[in-house]
Parts: structure tokens; sequence; C-alpha cells
């Protein structure tokens, strides 16, 4: 028995260091970079977005706010109280869905984490969130021109965590609060795969998620629901499972679904929306997820 448990610990190790080396340059360069935007050009970010409401640029307004809210590296509880900030201000609505939901699927530091996947996967995910965004922009415009989507009741803009005088120990600290938020997902998410490469057979995963059917699409979309805990957390997983067979449709599907329906982004959104427009957003989210991996999977 101890023989067994043994050699299957170095299975298990082999596959962990594996993943660990190809991995961990990306996660500490996503940290850096991350923490860089987070002290230095968040309020840039937030401040060329304020800007946008002195314009009349119509649905031009809701592709430039799609591309900052990528470019934004708040999380949805930090993203929700500067869009009411900008509510107040008299940002419109369709632009704030379009700031709003790009800045759930993606950041700065996301995008680095998930150059690991590869460059085809990388620009999907990048091109797909910045979609998304104006897809759900655009819904907002159409549907909801002559009444009000958000409900910012209550809510006032956070103050900034960045405040130390000192520039060096102001980013080593953003730095520091990035490592304990995210170390833990990054580790957890590892060890899944080493697991999942250990003991789920490789046809399993092409059966499941490979090919261009629409089953393979509807899976990952759905997995992404309860798997999906952070977004550092979530790429070993992409990687083990592009490697044994998934499809780019099927992991550009889960790309989506994952941080909109994270637990946390969740509550968020369930905050300022209210039941009725919240399950419009999980239908949004499902549906262009779908649409979306069915897409991928016939270009590529």
């Amino acid at each position: 028995m101890a023989e067994v448990l043994h050699r299957e610990f170095v299975y298990i190790w082999y596959y962990f260091t594996i993943q660990l080396r190809q991995i961990f340059p990306y996660w500490v360069l996503g940290m850096v970079i991350g923490s860089l935007v987070s002290v230095f050009a968040k309020e840039r970010i937030h401040h060329m977005f304020r800007s946008l409401g002195e314009r009349k640029l119509g649905v031009l307004g809701i592709i430039a706010a799609s591309g900052l809210g990528i470019a934004s590296p708040l999380c949805m509880y930090g993203t929700i109280p500067i869009a009411a900030s900008f509510s107040k201000n008299g940002m419109k609505d369709d632009w704030l869905a379009a700031f709003m939901m790009s800045s759930i699927l993606l950041n700065p530091q996301l995008i680095i984490y998930s150059a690991a996947l590869g460059m085809t996967a990388l620009m999907i995910r990048i091109l797909s969130s910045f979609v998304c965004g104006i897809g759900a922009g655009m819904l907002v415009r159409v549907f909801y021109r002559e009444r009000g989507f958000f409900n910012f009741k209550g809510f006032e803009e956070p103050k900034s965590r960045d405040t130390d005088p000192n520039i060096l120990l102001r980013f080593f600290k953003n730095l520091g609060r990035n490592i304990k938020a995210t170390g833990i997902y990054f580790l957890a998410g590892i060890v899944l795969s080493a697991l999942f490469q250990r003991y789920v057979p490789a046809e399993t995963m092409t059966v499941l998620f490979g090919g261009n059917e629409a089953f393979g699409v509807l899976m990952a979309a759905t997995v992404g629901v309860p798997l999906y805990a952070c977004g550092g957390g979530t790429i070993p997983l992409l990687k083990a499972w592009l490697y044994d067979g998934m499809s780019m449709g099927s992991a550009a599907a889960f790309m989506i679904t994952g941080p909109a329906t994270k637990i946390t982004n969740l509550g968020a959104v369930k905050i300022v929306l209210g039941m009725r427009r919240f399950l419009l957003y999980l239908a949004f989210t499902v549906l262009f997820a779908f649409a979306g991996g069915m897409i991928v999977n016939i270009l590529i």
C-alpha cells in the first residue's frame, strides 16, 4: 500500500512540477504587471472613461468603454463603486454595461496569465471579452434606452489603498496583496491539473470537450460555472485540457462563463441589477459563450 501511494505521489509530483515550470513565470509577470497598472495607471484609465461622458460618441462610446474595461485592473467589487460614481456624473448605462462586462471577463493581469495558453488562446480571450462587452452595451442601449438598467443606490467611490508616499513601498504593498489574493488559487489550479492529467484519460477530455460539436462547447460553458474561482487558478487546468484535446471553442466558452459566473462576481452584479435583470445577465452570458465557442470552432 505504501509503495502504491508513493508511486502515485511521484506521478502527481511529476505533473505538478511540469505545470509549475511552464506557468509560474506567467503568474509572476502577471502579478507584477497587474500591480504596476493598479498603482500607476488605474486613475488614468478611469479618468479616460470619465472623459468619454463629455463627448457625444454614440455607439463608438460602447466600443471604447469595453476596451477600457479590459484595461481596468479592478475586480468586480471594486468596479461597481467606480461605475456608481461614473453613473452619478452622467455616464450612460450602455457604456457602463460595456465597461463592467469586459472588466468582469478580463484585466491586464489575466492577459499575462493567459499567455501561458499560447498566442491563439490569448487572442481569442481578448477578442471575445471585448466583443462580449460591446454586445452587453448594445443590448442595454436597444432595450433600456428609456429606463435605467443599473441601481447604484448606496454605492460610493472607494478610497484607494495605494496611498503610501513612498512609490516603491506603494508598489510592493500592492504586489503583496496580489500574491495573497491569487497564490492559493494558482497552486490549487496546478494541483487539480496534475490530478486531471494523472487520473482522467486524454480520450475522455477529447470526448467531452473536443471536436467541433456543440456538446463540447456546451459542456465547457457549463463546467466553467462551478470550477472558476480565480483567473490564475484556471490557467493550469485550461492548459492541461487543451493539451488533452479540448477544442479552442470549448476553451473560449469556459473563459467567458467562468469569470462571468464566479461567485463573488455574481454577488456583486446581483446587487446592482435586481433579480430580473440578473437573470437576463446570466442568459446573455451563457448564450454568448455558446455562440462564441461555436464560431471559434468553425473558424479554427
